[in-house]
């Protein structure tokens, strides 16, 4: 189970029924007040100029920190630390371990009333100062001359990196530490390049839980047989895929009991449910493992 939450109540009660125990933990989206009001300069900027930190996108909540600056994966690594310590901690469950969605998921798009056929610059992230002049160093180039930013091949890759550094830093933490580390990722690694620079395929996990939300994408339920695959092809046996389903996007039990099947069917090697878990859910995956 992924607690949010540091209850170790609950840690301890979920490993004495048998269940592993893991911290959630969102990893660059932290709004805490200590951060924003100690450490503004640590907060991404979008390609218009405006920091997360006073401007943040789509909601309030969503106040992301810039994986380039070497302060910000200090504190997350000190983080991780201090939550691994704990015994009765499994391991930990990175969240928003990437950019802010330049492009949202399709079904999306209405109710923030905004149309991102295009990469639109307040949704551009990160043109701060350390990003600029580590990708200057590299290239030869400021970012925000490139011509056209959103078509750039070295400049995507850039950021790839920015957030696979990081997490790779986190996951020798917890390696080190005999733990287990999984993220919640984008649904496919062509998604999730495009829409939030998330290169999962290339962090050193235990495993994933990729959030196939096939409602946010308009899609049927058989694709989350298409998104499974393409993740395991592209991992090509080094860590396992759970497929994220999001519940509330199943209009019926058979659609759910269809979704499960089609996902492990097409080879995931396990389910990780997003939304209200009740004891129906889990009898409609217990009865569906039952039947393959």
């Amino acid at each position: 189970m992924f607690f949010e939450s540091d209850s170790e109540n609950h840690f301890r009660i979920a490993k004495l029924v048998g269940l592993e125990a893991h911290r959630w933990m969102w990893t660059l989206n932290r709004g805490e007040k200590e951060v924003l009001e100690n450490h503004p300069d640590w907060y991404a900027v979008s390609r218009k100029g405006l920091s997360c930190a006073t401007h943040p996108p789509y909601v309030g909540y969503y106040r992301w920190l810039c994986p380039s600056k070497p302060e910000v994966q200090e504190y997350l690594k000190s983080q991780v630390k201090m939550i691994l310590e704990k015994d009765n901690v499994d391991g930990i469950h990175l969240d928003y371990v990437r950019f802010c969605d330049v492009i949202l998921p399709v079904n999306l798009w209405q109710g923030y009333k905004i149309d991102q056929s295009r990469e639109l610059p307040e949704y551009d992230f990160c043109y701060c100062e350390t990003c600029r002049a580590k990708y200057k160093a590299e290239y030869g180039i400021d970012p925000l001359e490139i011509e056209h930013p959103d078509q750039s091949p070295s400049w995507r890759k850039f950021r790839y990196e920015r957030v696979n550094s990081l997490v790779n830093q986190l996951a020798e933490i917890a390696h080190q530490k005999k733990k287990v580390i999984t993220a919640a990722v984008f649904p496919t690694p062509e998604i999730a390049r495009r829409i939030v620079r998330q290169d999962w395929t290339n962090w050193n996990l235990d495993g994933v839980c990729p959030m196939i939300y096939h409602g946010f994408y308009r899609e049927p339920v058989t694709w989350i047989g298409d998104a499974v695959e393409e993740g395991i092809h592209f991992l090509n046996g080094k860590f396992p895929v759970y497929a994220g389903l999001y519940l509330p996007d199943f209009k019926s039990d058979d659609e759910l009991d269809k979704g499960i099947k089609t996902a492990l069917k097409h080879g995931a090697s396990g389910i990780s449910l997003f939304g209200n878990v009740d004891e129906k859910v889990l009898g409609i995956l217990k009865k569906a493992l039952s039947e393959l």
